[in-house]
This record gives structure tokens, sequence and C-alpha cells, in this order.
């Protein structure tokens, strides 16, 4: 038991440590407001968002970006509110900014509606770089800034960007917080390492022309979600070196967290259920390492408690895996500017292995639902 505890303590600490080099190693990139040359076809599906939709339009009008070098594609997948009346009546009336964009409704063709909503968007989008984000996200006023000047400097084919939570007084917030720190750290750390396997569809950018000599999402529409993962790895194996992280501020988007537990744990039951079907193995190495971590914490205490297992050794476990996280959250704090969150880190510290571990179990047996639609496991 104890040379078990040893290796899995062992791998989690190369694996953090990996992931603390490489996130300094992707250096931040600063904007230098060049001439906007890039053309955007910015992609959002939407469905019951008539809640978030407000603030996302007036980022969008709040863009800085020229209003002739971008399209906003809204994608209704059968919203049963008043998404749409919100996006006609805030972008229609106010000729002032001039924003082109279009409604479309979503063809259902596959079990994943969303990935169905985007290839849709990508058929009729007018320009060569897509770019994906959520109805329930904020926009930073430089965002298509950021993604200009870097596509100019780096010539990427895909580019992956940052995104958190609104930081509200609630330890719910705070907790999903650090839980998203931990892993935007642990997606920068793999784009520094060289092994992507990470990124958020709220904050997705890839050359149109990419997407199709990929095949889209073929392939993965048998789950409902993945949208940003599946073409990751794709990206990835078709276009090695030209896949990029900008790690920049004025790029970050801005998500709302889930308002009650339950809700939280069938999101990450939603997120748990694709973790089978990746294709990156450094990916499901993370996974596995990650969740046998956790694991093994709560049975080493367990044990510890039972007397069949040295307190000393519970305390080595727990003072390593806190200090690498703690190390790679706080960097992702300061990134993101949100170290206020770290007040709460020791508590979530101690929640988050029965929470992570009660999620995976959750996961094998059970579907969840999503956007007021069920899947099964």
């Amino acid at each position: 038991m104890t040379l078990v505890i040893s290796i899995i303590t062992i791998m989690y600490l190369l694996l953090i440590a990996g992931f603390i080099y490489g996130f300094e190693k992707v250096i931040p990139f600063k904007l230098k407001h060049l001439n906007a040359e890039t053309r955007f076809s910015v992609i959002i599906p939407f469905r019951n968002e008539a809640k978030n939709l407000p603030q996302l339009l007036e980022s969008i009008q709040s863009l800085k970006y020229p209003k002739h070098l971008f399209e906003v594609i809204f994608i209704n997948d059968l919203s049963e509110d008043d998404s749409v009346h919100i996006i006609n009546s805030n972008l229609s009336n106010d000729p002032s900014n001039n924003i082109d964009f279009s409604i479309i409704n979503n063809s259902i063709k596959t079990n994943a509606p969303k990935k169905d909503a985007i290839s849709k968007a990508i058929n009729l989008a007018k320009y060569e770089w897509i770019i994906t984000t959520d109805a329930d996200c904020l926009l930073p006023e430089y965002w298509l800034d950021s993604f200009d000047e870097f596509i100019q400097k780096i010539k990427p084919k895909c580019v992956a960007a940052p995104v958190t939570y609104q930081v509200e007084t609630s330890f719910l917030n705070r907790f999903q917080i650090l839980d998203m720190l931990s892993l935007q750290g642990a997606t920068i750390g793999g784009f520094g390492i060289k092994k992507p396997f990470l990124c958020n569809g709220a904050n997705f950018a890839y050359q149109k022309e990419a997407f199709i000599e990929v095949n889209g999402f073929d392939g993965n529409t048998s789950i409902a979600s993945g949208d940003d993962i599946f073409l990751l790895e794709k990206m990835v194996n078709q276009y090695p070196g030209q896949v990029q992280f900008l790690k920049c501020e004025d790029v970050i988007v801005i998500t709302n967290s889930e308002n009650s537990w339950q809700q939280l744990i069938t999101q990450r039951m939603r997120w748990a259920a694709k973790t089978s079907s990746y294709n990156n193995g450094f990916g499901k190495f993370t996974g596995i390492i990650v969740l046998l971590m956790n694991l093994m914490v709560i049975l080493s205490l367990l044990l510890s408690v039972l007397g069949l297992l040295k307190a000393t050794i519970l305390f080595y476990i727990v003072f390593i895996k806190f200090n690498m996280d703690v190390l790679l959250i706080y960097k992702a704090a300061t990134f993101f500017n949100q170290k206020e969150v770290l007040r709460s880190i020791l508590l979530g510290f101690l929640l988050y292995p029965f929470f992570s571990v009660y999620v995976a179990f959750l996961s094998l047996f059970k579907g969840y639902k999503w956007k007021d639609r069920s899947y099964k496991k």
C-alpha cells in the first residue's frame, strides 16, 4: 500500500510540476494595437438564454474591433423563451453600432445539438476565422483585437484562449473559480510543455478551412458535449505546432458559475461523461492521475482513522498535494487577477477530493441534463 501511495504521489507531483513549468513557458501576449486585418465569424449557439443575453449583447456592442471585419452568427437551438426577441431588439434597434449579425435556427441531426449548431453556422460563415463563445459570457472590449494581433504575429491554425467565472460572494462561487483556475492552469501548462489537451469552447478560434480539413465534429457526435476538446484533439493531430494558447489579459472571457451544488454536480457529470472518449493519451493520463490522487487522499484518511496507515504518510500526501495545487492555482489566479478567491483555498482543498470522486462515481452510472434535455449514460 505504501509503495502504491508513493508512486501515485510522485506521478501527481511531477504532473503538476510540469503544468507549473509549462504555465511559465507560455509567454504573456501584449497588445500593440496594430492595424486590424483578420476577418472573424463569431458563432454563438443559444437555448433559453433570455436571462444571460443582455450582458453578452452589451459586451458585443462594446467591442473595439472594426465592425466591418466581423459578423456574429447566433444559432437558436429551439429556444422557448424570448431569446430571439432580445437579440433582435438589442442589435436591430441600435443602428449606431452597425453590428453585422444574423439569427439562424439549428437543425438537429445528431445526439449533439450544440455541435450541430456550430457546424451549421460554420457552413454559413462569411469569413476565414471562426470564434466560438457562449450566450452566458461577457466579452472584453479588445477580444477580437487580441486574436487578430496574435494571428498576425504567430500564424496559427487554431487558438485556445482563457475563460474564468465572474467573482461573487458565495463559497460555492469561489469553489468553482478555484476549480476553473486549476483547469486553466493545467490548460495553459499543457500548451507550455507542448502537450495541449484542454481548451474551452467559450473562447476558441480556428480557421474555417482547418475545421473543414479535419472533418469538423465527425466521429464525436454521439457525445453531447466536447465541441471544444474533441476538435482540439483533431487540430493538434492535423497541425502539430500550429495550435497555440493566447495568454493575454485582454482576451479573457468571463462566464457565470452554477447557482447550486446540484447544478454544479450535473455540469461536472457532463464534463466527466466525455473523458472516456478522449483520444489524447496525455489527457487520459492526466485525468487518471488526478482522480487517483483525490481517491487516495480519501482512502488514506479512512485508513489512518482505522489505524491501518501511519498518520505521517497521510500528512505527506496532503502536504505535497496542497502545495502543488496552491502553486498552480496561485499562478492562474495572478494571471486572471482573481487572487481574492484564494481565501477559500483551504476549505476548497479539503472538499474537492470528495466532490471529484463523487462526481466521477455518479458519471459511471447516471446520465445528465443539459439545456433542459436528458442524456443517458
